[in-house]
């Protein structure tokens, strides 16, 4: 892969956990079935798993790194995440294979500068490389089509 997938930053997590960025406490719960895409570590539960769905504003925080005001961009949204710390990603490649993403585009100043639909894994590092041609490109978020969900940050590495 040729730009690495960003998990959600532990400090950041530490603080979600506490009250999220829709101000809700945490309501930890049992993943009976499995299979949800937690944005700590960048896999999927694991049936039985204790995990908890927590509202995210991914630009907004990057924004107040960066010191930039992204405007009507400034969304928040459902993510999953481990109740408790975790090790973070255990591994390479492509987070969340199999189907359809949204690749968005932002600027320096937080702005969306366009997307790219792409059908599967092997079309994000085109849609990477598409998007980092771009000097204007600070990041992308790459989300899933289906809910809309931000999965993961890619920035120039």
């Amino acid at each position: 892969m040729a730009h690495t997938a960003r998990p959600i930053p532990p400090a950041v997590l530490r603080v979600l956990r506490e009250r999220d960025d829709a101000g809700r406490a945490m309501a930890p719960v049992i993943d009976e079935e499995g299979g949800a895409p937690l944005r700590c570590c960048l896999r999927r539960s694991a049936p039985g798993e204790h995990i908890a769905l927590v509202s995210y504003a991914p630009l907004r925080r990057w924004a107040a790194r960066t010191g930039v005001e992204p405007g009507a961009y400034d969304e928040q949204g459902p993510v999953f995440i481990h109740p408790e710390e975790c090790a973070g990603p255990d591994g390479d490649g492509h987070p969340f294979p199999g189907g359809r993403r949204t690749v968005r585009r932002y600027s320096a100043d937080g702005h969306i500068l366009g997307g790219r639909l792409v059908a599967g894994v092997e079309e994000l590092d085109d849609a990477f490389a598409e998007a980092f041609a771009d000097p204007e490109v600070a990041l992308v978020h790459v989300r899933a089509v289906e809910y809309g969900c931000f999965l993961f940050e890619v920035r120039r590495d």
